[in-house]
C-alpha cells in the first residue's frame, strides 16, 4: 500500500508492522524509512477520493490518477506551482464535475506532486489492469 502522513511531504509505501506503529518508506530515491505512530494521521491512498457535484459524492483517487495517465500519460503540461487557474483547469478536464467548493487549490497542487512520485516510483497504480 501507497500512504500519505499528515504534516510530511511525500508518499510513503507502507512497509511493515512494529511495536509502535508501522514502518514506512519513503517513495523516492533516499528511501528513508519512518514511524507512523497513534499520533501520525496517516491516510492510504486506495482510502482517498476526490469530492464530486455528482450522486455518488466522491471519485476514488486510483481512478483519478488512472484517468489523468490514461489522458495525459507522463506528461500533464503544468507542475504543482502553475497558476492556480492553470490547475483549476487541469482537474476540469479530468474529473468535469470535481466540487469547486471543496477541492482546493493546494489538493490539485498535492494531487499534480503525487502523480508525478507514483509515475516515478509506483507506475503499477496507474497502469490500467488488463480487461479494465
Amino acid at each position: 500500500d501507497i500512504a500519505t502522513v499528515s504534516g510530511k511531504g511525500g508518499l510513503y509505501k507502507v512497509f511493515k508492522p512494529a511495536k509502535s506503529g508501522v514502518i514506512l518508506e519513503s517513495l523516492d530515491e533516499a528511501k528513508t524509512k519512518i514511524v507512523a505512530t497513534a499520533n501520525n494521521r496517516l491516510s492510504i491512498l486506495s482510502e482517498i477520493s476526490i469530492y464530486t457535484t455528482t450522486k455518488e459524492g466522491t471519485v476514488p483517487l486510483a481512478d483519478v490518477l488512472k484517468k489523468i495517465h490514461a489522458e495525459y500519460g507522463a506528461d500533464l503540461g503544468l507542475d504543482a506551482e502553475a497558476d492556480p487557474t492553470e490547475l483549476k483547469s487541469f482537474i476540469k478536464s479530468v474529473i468535469p464535475d470535481y466540487d469547486e467548493s471543496r477541492v482546493y487549490v493546494s489538493d490539485i497542487k498535492k494531487l499534480v506532486k503525487w502523480y508525478g512520485i507514483i509515475l516515478k516510483y509506483a507506475s503499477e497504480i496507474v497502469k490500467p489492469v488488463p480487461n479494465e
